[in-house]
Protein backbone atom coordinates (compact mmCIF):
# COMPACT_ATOMS: atom_id res chain seq x y z
CA UNK A 1 0.00 0.00 0.00
CA UNK A 2 1.06 3.77 -0.63
CA UNK A 3 -0.87 6.41 0.77
CA UNK A 4 0.02 9.92 -1.63
CA UNK A 5 -0.57 12.90 0.59
CA UNK A 6 -1.33 16.81 -1.87
CA UNK A 7 -0.46 19.41 0.77
CA UNK A 8 -2.35 22.12 0.49
CA UNK A 9 -5.33 24.66 2.64
CA UNK A 10 -9.11 23.61 2.00
CA UNK A 11 -11.22 26.40 0.24
CA UNK A 12 -11.84 28.49 -2.88
CA UNK A 13 -9.88 31.45 -1.37
CA UNK A 14 -6.63 28.91 -1.64
CA UNK A 15 -7.35 26.49 -4.52
CA UNK A 16 -5.00 26.84 -7.49
CA UNK A 17 -2.51 28.93 -4.97
CA UNK A 18 1.43 28.50 -5.05
CA UNK A 19 1.32 26.83 -1.74
CA UNK A 20 -1.95 24.57 -2.86
CA UNK A 21 0.59 22.59 -5.35
CA UNK A 22 0.23 19.25 -3.24
CA UNK A 23 -3.54 19.48 -3.93
CA UNK A 24 -3.15 20.35 -7.88
CA UNK A 25 -0.54 17.20 -8.25
CA UNK A 26 -2.81 15.23 -6.89
CA UNK A 27 -5.61 16.16 -8.86
CA UNK A 28 -3.56 15.71 -12.24
CA UNK A 29 -2.64 12.23 -10.67
CA UNK A 30 -6.18 11.36 -10.25
CA UNK A 31 -7.21 12.64 -13.42
CA UNK A 32 -4.49 10.58 -15.10
CA UNK A 33 -5.27 7.41 -13.16
CA UNK A 34 -9.17 7.65 -12.68
CA UNK A 35 -9.99 5.80 -16.41
CA UNK A 36 -7.53 3.75 -16.17
CA UNK A 37 -6.95 2.39 -12.83
CA UNK A 38 -10.37 2.30 -11.32
CA UNK A 39 -9.98 5.20 -8.63
CA UNK A 40 -13.04 6.06 -6.31
CA UNK A 41 -14.06 9.69 -6.80
CA UNK A 42 -12.71 12.14 -4.40
CA UNK A 43 -14.69 11.68 -0.97
CA UNK A 44 -14.86 13.73 1.92
CA UNK A 45 -14.17 11.60 4.97
CA UNK A 46 -14.69 13.47 7.79
CA UNK A 47 -12.81 10.68 10.09
CA UNK A 48 -9.59 11.03 8.95
CA UNK A 49 -10.21 15.71 8.29
CA UNK A 50 -9.70 14.76 4.65
CA UNK A 51 -10.67 13.88 1.12
CA UNK A 52 -9.62 10.77 -0.26
CA UNK A 53 -9.60 8.58 -3.74
CA UNK A 54 -8.43 5.00 -3.57
CA UNK A 55 -7.60 2.77 -6.41
CA UNK A 56 -4.59 0.11 -7.35
CA UNK A 57 -1.65 0.21 -9.65
CA UNK A 58 0.16 -2.56 -10.43
CA UNK A 59 -1.89 -4.46 -7.95
CA UNK A 60 -0.47 -2.16 -5.31
CA UNK A 61 -3.83 -0.35 -3.19
CA UNK A 62 -3.16 3.58 -3.49
CA UNK A 63 -4.56 6.24 -1.62
CA UNK A 64 -4.85 9.73 -2.37
CA UNK A 65 -5.30 12.48 0.18
CA UNK A 66 -6.04 15.75 0.63
CA UNK A 67 -5.65 17.08 4.04
CA UNK A 68 -8.43 19.43 5.01
CA UNK A 69 -7.29 20.70 8.08
CA UNK A 70 -5.19 24.11 7.04
CA UNK A 71 -1.75 23.27 5.98
CA UNK A 72 0.16 23.90 9.18
CA UNK A 73 -2.33 20.72 10.88
CA UNK A 74 -1.53 18.18 8.12
CA UNK A 75 -0.32 16.15 10.13
CA UNK A 76 -3.31 15.38 12.10
CA UNK A 77 -4.87 14.19 8.78
CA UNK A 78 -1.96 12.41 7.75
CA UNK A 79 -1.96 10.27 11.05
CA UNK A 80 -5.56 9.40 11.38
CA UNK A 81 -5.21 7.61 7.68
CA UNK A 82 -2.12 5.95 8.60
CA UNK A 83 -3.35 4.93 11.75
CA UNK A 84 -6.83 3.61 9.87
CA UNK A 85 -5.20 1.57 7.48
CA UNK A 86 -2.35 0.15 9.43
CA UNK A 87 0.50 1.64 7.11
CA UNK A 88 3.77 3.02 8.56
CA UNK A 89 5.28 6.13 7.87
CA UNK A 90 7.66 4.40 4.83
CA UNK A 91 4.39 3.96 3.01
CA UNK A 92 3.94 7.43 2.77
CA UNK A 93 4.49 9.86 -0.08
CA UNK A 94 3.88 13.41 0.77
CA UNK A 95 3.90 16.30 -1.95
CA UNK A 96 4.38 19.98 -1.15
CA UNK A 97 5.42 23.09 -2.35
CA UNK A 98 9.20 24.28 -1.92
CA UNK A 99 10.12 27.84 -1.84
CA UNK A 100 13.58 27.41 -1.94
CA UNK A 101 13.27 25.34 -5.33
CA UNK A 102 12.53 27.65 -8.05
CA UNK A 103 9.15 27.07 -10.04
CA UNK A 104 9.90 23.80 -13.03
CA UNK A 105 12.27 22.26 -10.48
CA UNK A 106 11.84 19.42 -8.20
CA UNK A 107 13.23 17.02 -5.15
CA UNK A 108 12.31 13.37 -3.63
CA UNK A 109 13.97 12.97 -0.48
CA UNK A 110 13.48 10.73 2.13
CA UNK A 111 14.08 10.57 5.97
CA UNK A 112 14.84 14.55 5.48
CA UNK A 113 13.25 17.21 7.74
CA UNK A 114 10.91 19.47 7.35
CA UNK A 115 13.80 22.31 6.38
CA UNK A 116 11.11 25.08 7.81
CA UNK A 117 7.82 23.70 5.90
CA UNK A 118 5.00 24.47 8.83
CA UNK A 119 2.42 21.26 6.90
CA UNK A 120 5.96 18.63 6.90
CA UNK A 121 6.82 19.94 10.62
CA UNK A 122 3.20 18.48 11.38
CA UNK A 123 3.15 15.52 9.89
CA UNK A 124 6.67 14.97 11.55
CA UNK A 125 4.90 15.76 14.86
CA UNK A 126 2.34 13.34 14.67
CA UNK A 127 4.37 10.31 13.21
CA UNK A 128 7.01 10.86 15.17
CA UNK A 129 9.53 10.23 12.75
CA UNK A 130 10.85 11.54 9.37
CA UNK A 131 11.29 8.40 7.70
CA UNK A 132 9.13 8.91 5.05
CA UNK A 133 9.44 10.51 1.22
CA UNK A 134 8.71 13.60 0.15
CA UNK A 135 7.71 15.13 -3.00
CA UNK A 136 9.25 19.09 -2.76
CA UNK A 137 7.97 21.26 -5.94
CA UNK A 138 10.12 24.57 -6.39
CA UNK A 139 7.39 27.36 -6.11
CA UNK A 140 10.57 30.28 -5.77
CA UNK A 141 11.08 32.82 -8.41
CA UNK A 142 14.55 33.10 -10.24
CA UNK A 143 17.45 34.19 -7.23
CA UNK A 144 17.68 37.61 -9.04
CA UNK A 145 13.76 38.50 -9.08
CA UNK A 146 13.51 38.54 -5.08
CA UNK A 147 10.73 37.47 -3.18
CA UNK A 148 9.95 40.41 -0.91
CA UNK A 149 6.72 39.43 1.42
CA UNK A 150 6.45 35.38 1.83
CA UNK A 151 3.02 35.04 2.76
CA UNK A 152 1.45 37.12 0.09
CA UNK A 153 4.04 35.40 -2.58
CA UNK A 154 3.00 31.65 -1.76
CA UNK A 155 -0.93 32.22 -1.67
CA UNK A 156 -0.99 34.07 -4.86
CA UNK A 157 -2.25 32.16 -7.61
CA UNK A 158 0.69 30.87 -10.80
CA UNK A 159 0.73 33.12 -13.66
CA UNK A 160 -0.14 32.15 -17.05
CA UNK A 161 3.93 31.45 -18.03
CA UNK A 162 4.39 29.60 -14.54
CA UNK A 163 1.06 27.37 -15.64
CA UNK A 164 2.88 26.24 -18.50
CA UNK A 165 5.70 25.43 -16.93
CA UNK A 166 3.82 22.98 -14.44
CA UNK A 167 2.47 21.21 -16.73
CA UNK A 168 5.69 20.03 -17.95
CA UNK A 169 6.63 19.67 -14.60
CA UNK A 170 3.35 17.05 -13.55
CA UNK A 171 3.95 14.92 -16.67
CA UNK A 172 8.31 14.50 -15.10
CA UNK A 173 6.77 13.87 -11.49
CA UNK A 174 4.01 11.27 -12.75
CA UNK A 175 6.94 9.40 -14.13
CA UNK A 176 8.59 9.65 -10.55
CA UNK A 177 5.71 8.62 -8.73
CA UNK A 178 5.38 5.72 -11.10
CA UNK A 179 9.00 4.22 -10.64
CA UNK A 180 8.59 5.29 -6.52
CA UNK A 181 5.59 2.69 -7.04
CA UNK A 182 6.98 0.09 -8.68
Amino acid sequence: MKIIVGLGNPGKKYQNTRHNIGFAMLDFLFDQWLSQENFSAWQDKKKFKAEISQGRLNREKIILIKPQTMMNNSGQSVQAVLDFFQARPQDLVVIHDDLDLTLGKYKIQTNRSAAGHNGVKSIIRHLQTQDFTRIRIGIGQEKNQGQTDTVNFVLNKFGLLEKNKLKKLKKQILQEIKSLLS
